[in-house]
């Protein structure tokens, strides 16, 4: 299992259907325009072909309060943030604080996504890092900690996702 949390509005169902485009058989090529969203209220549950089936858990960012009801049986986890919205920061730091210190997911391995790097105003993976200490905050966790800028929009970026879930349940899920 995969879990993919984050604020509101940062992008995780869009995520998530472009990731079901890209790797199902036909997907290799264009992405094509993105799907129609709507703000996920509870939660999602969607299988990928990465090698092996993968079930991603995305759960609505309005459901931070009980995202750990959720934690068991979670082998990796899609941490994403909004790189074009500074005000969203500290609320994406104090919530990815929450998952790095919770017990359950002490031997989940995270990814950490810096989205809508398509729009003009984004913040770099490096500006983002240095306004909320990513590297002290790396530092202290227990889990293995890799970070990503993609557009989900655009595509970019989510052929390394893809391979992330490929080589991080590669192993036993």
């Amino acid at each position: 299992m995969c879990l993919l949390l984050g604020a509101t509005g940062v992008g995780k169902t869009l995520l998530v259907k472009r990731l079901q485009k890209l790797s199902s058989p036909d997907g290799a090529g264009d992405l094509g325009e993105p799907p129609p969203t709507r703000p996920t209220v509870g939660t999602n549950l969607t299988d990928i072909m990465a090698q092996r089936k993968i079930t991603i858990r995305e759960l609505g960012g309005c459901m931070g309060p009980i995202w750990s009801s959720y934690y068991g049986n979670c082998h990796s986890l899609l941490f994403m943030m909004d790189a074009s919205n500074p005000t969203q920061l500290s609320v994406s730091c104090v919530q990815l604080l929450g998952l790095l210190s919770a017990e359950q997911l002490a031997e989940a391995s995270v990814l950490i996504l810096f989205n809508k790097i398509d729009l003009p105003c984004y913040m770099t993976m490096e500006e983002i890092k240095s306004l909320i200490r990513l590297p002290d905050i790396i530092a202290c966790a227990k889990q293995n900690i890799t970070m990503a800028e993609i557009s989900a929009w655009k595509g970019t970026g989510l052929a390394g996702v893809l391979r992330w879930l490929q080589d991080t349940h590669r192993t036993n899920d």
